[in-house]
């Protein structure tokens, strides 16, 4: 072998190591790119699982919230009941009873209202179809829309009107 041969074959050496080099270099930047597409694919599947438990544990507790929502309509009925009686005392009645009544539903008013119970205000205010309902309408001086007379109370629980107030409102 002569110094030709040996120049040309460490030549063709070095070409061909540097051929591997860019290839193994260009397989290395396809590795990098594929890495960063799954870490990002990864991170937005983390992301979409945290976001989709805190959902879950706002349905959860909003259930629990609300569970006793059925309860609550069934008996405002009662409170407004009450709230007629002590409006309307019986004639003849024994003394005391008039306390016994009121005591009756500032108690059962009280326990609604800890549970997240709370009543809409009507009268004076102005007319909100999601708050009140509109029974009738009436001439009068206060302005267009707003609230003059409230036929039944309504009720929100936790924020959520359960029962529009029945009102009557100004043209």
């Amino acid at each position: 072998m002569s110094k030709d041969d040996i120049k040309y074959e460490l030549e063709e050496d070095a070409d061909s190591v540097d051929k591997k080099v860019k290839k193994i270099k260009e397989q290395f930047k396809k590795c990098e790119h594929e890495r960063a597409e799954y870490l990002a694919g990864w991170q937005r599947a983390k992301a979409d699982y945290i976001n989709l438990q805190r959902e879950h544990e706002k349905k959860i507790a909003d259930y629990f919230k609300f569970a006793n929502e059925g309860l609550i309509l069934e008996l405002l009925p009662v409170l407004d009941s009450f709230e007629a009686a002590i409006k309307n005392p019986p004639t003849g009645g024994q003394a005391g009873e008039d306390e016994g009544i009121e005591q009756l539903y500032n108690q059962l008013s009280n326990n609604l209202k800890s549970n997240g119970l709370e009543e809409i205000k009507a009268v004076g205010e102005k007319f909100n179809p999601e708050l009140h309902e509109a029974v009738e309408t009436i001439k009068s001086d206060k302005g267009e829309g707003i609230i003059t007379e409230e036929i039944q109370k309504g009720y929100k629980l936790h924020g959520k009107t359960i029962r529009p107030a029945k009102v009557k409102i100004s043209k």
